[in-house]
């Protein structure tokens, strides 16, 4: 019967299922859906005075399938989902109602529907009148002839030149008699169909060594099954508005000159001084010329800190402990930024070489992808893995410092995976001197992905998983799908995942829902997270790939936007590339991250040279046109205030056997080590302190019309189970939101903060109906650091938004300090735009000025290009002043004012000065400063705290970009000068010890030298720019070091800058 075909949907989601059962606005309409919780049941979906309920179909150990309706009513079972549905057409059956009229099915979108600007225009399909109307008056006497004529008709009018004979007439064949069979098995609610897997089967049983040949044959008879009609003819507006660049030029040019006559005026002339970084033996040397004698050197240990300048992107502050235990600042403009950040990257290899810690708390990750073109890789490729081409790259000084892990996505890939794998293990040796091991490799098709790591790290990689998803022809073929990895660093958890979407300017709905399939369906991380998505099952999520997205401009542009390419002019071409514009609306990388996209499209290029696009092909068809566009990309998402900085993203220059060019980049990322607690054996429960984790008014909005009671479930590795809640109290709403209340007491297996602070509660909000989630966020514990904090998390579900949960979160935990992060060596500082006239001792004395920007909005919950603070999904509120802080209420405030609330993310307090008012200093960039905001006297109760990050922006905070500034968009801008230090005499410092920075105690300890102090802004800008900091960040053993290199040394021609 056709009905019976008509209510079966398959793996739709929830929430589309609502969608078609609202616009059905009948009483007793109803589908059926797989089931999202129990796999082989389904779920079936009823609408009711404007509402839906939902019911679960369960199958038996017998297969026989029955319906989860209310108490008191006998169960019956059922063979076949037809018979089932048919009996619950009767009234009385248990249900709310009975079901009156099945929801139509929605033909699968393969391409879109638009009337314009999607060169190149298709030609129509010729269906004759005959057919159609054979098709409509036929249906019911004969469907099998109709639908077997229908297809038949089509292949009339396709061009079948490029299949061979074999494969045509099995084409042929199948819609001659098998697609009837196939129609029957649809109709009855059976899945598989016999005849096209046969035909798929017979089609590809030569496919390794004839896949040139197959695919065409695969797309014909694709373009044969496509119910979707072409897009009609419409032209683009031919008018593009086209910015002039002379007004942004003349300001960077006005900032420069402003610039450079504050520094004249000032600081005086400056003094050349060249530097040289031992990594070896761990000192930092300084010179008067270059072949000269060493005038004096800093030992590791006694490097406290690098203060980078946000206005000047060459310059830098090195605090250093003397030989009498001062504190002493050494100022140095670099000749680039570039060069800047390649010594502060020695720098950082130097200390965490020489560092105590038994285990890093940042490591570096590479990631490429590549779309090799079905071509073998050129002899040398180098550059890809050295970060070198166009776009966001690294100094030469960083070219021989190998990252902890090295992630190689690629597409079309001609190559055995043995092949590939030694390939790139040759090239990494041959550039560290370091054999790389071998984490994983998977492969679907040509479609790879592999995961190296440093020899050291082996043993620290655990709950290794490798998986994949199809989403080519029917979602059967793997020329199109992706691949993943994910594993446990320690206890941070890492997925990574390599697509190839489908391909075709018109095709951006397929793409949509290819990343919608490998979202749902790649079986990555813990089994226990089962309710959550890939997007929420890992601190850092990277995805990688050959995206396909184009840059939708009509064909007839090609030219104009080769010339805005040559003229490195791309913003243009970015509003319009696809992938953002999907973004912007939500429908794809919900509360992903990508860097600022610098360089030049990537696709479609002529092999062997990259100073030409080929954008045109010519096809059976007629000319198609795939115009340059930004296909290869690397986007990712962590969970909240976790450290992850983009240190690299662009695409090489010299590797041209592919129509694509190569795509690096490199994260510099924050991990936890499997916790060893320092307060002593709390093995015995009877004895260990214990933890609490206080989730109060807790309300979620969700956006649904189902008609079912939630709880929630909490998942964390801090806790010894999942913990779930009792019913919410439900109150609906008139714009058609449900919220519901909760409350929650958790606690932790640990209630160390060393730990607890690292750790992250993941949220799923599910129904009692079916146990289905109606969607999932992620909490940080850092947030209630010091006390109460109130949080609002974006709840998504199969990567689409379903809601909104906010509540405040409490800690309590044991007494400790959390060790200062190795990320913490960095901080980035502002430059005060009214030049200071104290001295040395007045560095606490300076004004508080307006409040900046920190440099990583990406840290805050704020997308860094369009300012919205709900873009990342999460934000929280500001602590209050007087709270005490968690699990330390009753401990004694420090010397200078000191109280919780000015203390980093980390554990380190801000110091303070004689006035009370802190230095102008950032903390870590991704933490922001700690200081007072801005018109704020020390006296007073409110205190503007970015770490925790309002929902909405401050009044007046200007929403409009900084200047952009090419090839330095990883520093922010600030106006505040650079102060003489503070006398260390704050402190007590009667038996000091040496300082070891990687593994300090975060500045409290009272014998810790006095390090400059930190101020508190406001919200971050909209397009506060990241940091730009090349640290290898992992344990460097002697025997795993680059023997041919003993010792790294740099030599810096830099200007020696010194306030007076």
């Amino acid at each position: 019967m056709q009905t019976f075909q008509s209510w079966y949907h398959g793996n739709i989601t929830r929430s589309k299922a609502e969608d078609l059962l609202s616009k059905a606005a009948r009483d007793g309409s109803f589908l059926i859906r797989d089931s999202e919780s129990i796999q082989g049941a389904y779920a079936l979906c009823v609408l009711y005075q404007n509402c839906v309920y939902t019911y679960r179909i369960l199958p038996n150990e017998d297969k026989k399938l029955s319906v989860q309706a209310s108490e008191g009513v006998p169960i019956r079972f059922f063979t076949m989902l037809c018979d089932l549905v048919e009996a619950y057409y009767s009234p009385n059956m248990g249900l709310v109602t009975h079901l009156q009229s099945p929801v139509l099915r929605e033909e699968d979108v393969d391409e879109e529907p638009e009337s314009n600007n999607l060169p190149p225009q298709l030609p129509p399909r010729n269906f004759g009148a005959n057919d159609v109307k054979e098709s409509d008056t036929k249906s019911s006497e004969q469907p099998c002839k109709s639908l077997s004529d229908i297809y038949l008709a089509r292949l009339q009018h396709m061009d079948l030149s490029a299949l061979s004979e074999e494969h045509e007439q099995a084409i042929l064949e199948y819609f001659r008699t098998s697609i009837c069979l196939d129609a029957d098995q649809v109709q009855n609610g059976n899945p598989n169909l016999p005849g096209l897997q046969k035909l798929i089967l017979s089609i590809c049983k030569t496919l390794n060594s004839e896949i040139f040949h197959i695919l065409p044959a695969l797309e014909i008879f694709h373009k044969a099954l496509d119910q979707q009609l072409s897009p009609g003819i419409g032209q683009y507006p031919k008018h593009v508005e086209r910015k002039s660049p002379d007004h942004q030029k003349l300001t960077k040019l006005l900032y420069s000159i402003e610039d450079k006559v504050k520094e004249n005026k000032s600081l005086g002339l400056p003094t050349k001084m060249f530097l040289k970084v031992d990594v070896e033996s761990g000192k930092l040397f300084f010179k008067k010329s270059k072949d000269g004698p060493e005038d004096k050197y800093y030992v590791h240990n006694k490097i406290l800190q690098l203060v980078k300048s946000q206005k000047m992107h060459a310059k830098l502050v090195i605090v250093v402990e003397t030989e009498k235990e001062k504190i002493s600042r050494k100022e140095f403009v670099f000749d680039d930024t570039k060069k800047r950040e390649g010594f502060c990257q020695l720098l950082q290899q130097m200390k965490n070489k020489h560092s105590e810690k038994p285990e890093p708390d940042m490591i570096t990750v590479f990631i490429g992808t590549w779309n090799m073109g079905n071509a073998g890789p050129p002899h040398n490729i180098n550059s890809w893995f050295q970060c070198k081409g166009q776009g966001k790259t690294q100094d030469d000084t960083a070219d021989h410092i190998p990252h902890d892990f090295y992630v190689i996505g690629t597409q079309e890939d001609p190559l055995s995976e043995r092949e590939w794998a030694d390939t790139v293990k040759g090239v990494l040796r041959n550039i560290t001197n370091i054999s790389f091991k071998q984490v994983a490799i998977h492969t679907l098709w040509n479609i790879r992905i592999v995961v190296l790591t440093k020899p050291e790290h082996e043993n620290r990689i655990s709950h290794l998983f490798s998986d994949s998803v199809k989403t080519g022809i029917a979602n059967t073929l793997g020329n199109k799908g992706a691949v993943g990895v994910s594993f446990m660093f320690n206890g941070t958890s890492f997925g990574f995942v390599n697509s190839h979407l489908t391909s075709g300017s018109e095709k951006k709905l397929r793409r949509n829902q290819n990343y919608i399939n490998i979202l749902r369906f790649l079986n990555l991380g813990d089994k226990k997270l089962n309710p959550f998505d890939i997007t929420n099952r890992f601190t850092h999520l990277f995805w990688l790939g050959d995206l396909n997205y184009r840059v939708e401009l009509p064909s007839t542009d090609a030219e104009y936007i080769v010339t805005k390419i040559k003229q490195q002019q791309y913003q243009e071409l970015l509003s319009k590339d696809q992938l953002s514009m999907e973004r912007d609306d939500g429908k794809v990388f919900l509360h992903f991250d990508e860097e600022e996209i610098t360089f030049a499209p990537t696709y479609r290029f002529e092999r062997d040279t990259r100073d030409k696009y080929a954008y045109t092909k010519a096809k059976a068809t007629g000319t198609k046109y795939n115009l340059p566009s930004w296909c290869d990309r690397v986007l990712r998402k962590s969970y909240p205030l976790v450290h992850v900085v983009c240190q690299a993203y662009g695409c090489t220059n010299d590797i041209m056997t592919s129509d694509h060019s190569p795509v690096f980049a490199s994260f510099e990322v924050g991990v936890a080590s499997q916790f060893v607690s320092k307060q002593g054996d709390f093995t015995n429960i009877t004895t260990a302190p214990q933890g609490g984790i206080q989730i109060m008014n807790c309300l979620a909005t969700l956006l649904t019309k189902s008609k079912t009671k939630f709880f929630i479930e909490y998942h964390s590795s801090c806790l010894e189970k999942t913990v779930k809640t009792l019913e919410g109290e439900n109150t609906e709403h008139s714009d058609g939101s449900i919220k519901v209340w909760f409350g929650s007491q958790l606690t932790p297996i640990i209630s160390d903060p060393e730990y607890l602070l690292d750790q992250h509660i993941l949220i799923c909000v599910k129904s009692t109906d079916c146990d289905e989630s109606y969607g999932e966020g992620c909490v940080a514990l850092r947030a209630a650091q010091f006390c109460y904090t109130e949080f609002q998390v974006a709840l998504t579900h199969h990567g689409e938004k379903t809601g909104v949960l906010t509540g405040g979160i409490q800690l309590k935990t044991s007494e400790g300090k959390p060790t200062e992060k190795l990320y913490d060596f960095i901080k980035v500082e502002r430059d005060d735009p009214v030049s200071s006239k104290g001295k040395g001792g007045d560095l606490n004395k300076c004004s508080i000025t307006q409040a900046h920007d920190i440099s990583n909005p990406n840290y805050m919950g704020v997308s860094y290009k369009s300012g919205k603070a709900g873009d990342r999904g999460w934000s929280y509120s500001m602590p209050p002043k007087n709270l005490p802080i968690a699990g330390q209420g009753s401990k004694e405030p420090k010397k200078g004012g000191f109280d919780g609330s000015t203390r980093s993310p980390t554990g380190k307090p801000s110091s303070m000065g004689e006035d009370g008012k802190s230095s102008e200093m950032f903390d870590n960039p991704l933490y922001g400063s700690m200081g007072l905001s801005h018109g704020r006297s020390k006296d007073q109760d409110h205190l503007t705290d970015p770490t925790f990050a309002s929902c909405k922006p401050p009044d007046g905070d200007p929403d409009r970009p900084p200047v952009p500034t090419p090839r330095n968009r990883s520093f922010t801008y600030s106006d505040a000068k650079l102060q003489p230090p503070t006398p260390s005499t704050s402190h007590p410092s009667a038996s000091k010890k040496p300082v070891v920075p990687s593994r300090s105690e975060g500045g409290m300890a009272p014998n810790r030298p006095r390090l400059p102090a930190k101020s508190r802004p406001g919200m971050p800008e909209p397009q506060a720019p990241k940091p730009r900091d090349y640290r290898d960040s992992s344990e460097l053993p002697s025997k795993h070091r680059l023997p041919a290199r003993p010792a790294v040394s740099l030599h810096v021609t830099c200007l020696f800058v010194q306030l007076n």
